[in-house]
């Protein structure tokens, strides 16, 4: 679950903050609503910095290509990038 699980967590703790009205003795929901919209925007933060550090990910995009020719004596290098079009 990433940034929905967060998304879900503020709904739930907002939903027992504010709209649930109910009383044991010891245990308060409204401060377990807050920690739960808390814990679900912690969540969240944590979702789109994992989600940035996905996208900044550097993919070697080129592939390079040794071709030996045997009658001029040298070595030809290739390189192209996958967005070129194909060579025919």
């Amino acid at each position: 679950m990433t940034i929905a699980g967060g998304i879900i967590l503020i709904m739930l703790g907002a939903i027992l903050t504010w709209a649930v009205e109910f009383d044991i003795a010891g245990f308060d929901i409204n401060v377990v609503g807050v920690i739960l919209m808390v814990g679900g925007l912690a969540w969240l933060l944590f979702a789109v910095y994992r989600l940035s550090l996905a996208r900044r990910a550097v993919v070697d995009s080129t592939a390079t290509t040794v071709i030996d020719d045997p009658v001029a004596q040298r070595r030809v290098y290739e390189e192209r990038h996958y967005n070129d079009p194909p060579v025919v």
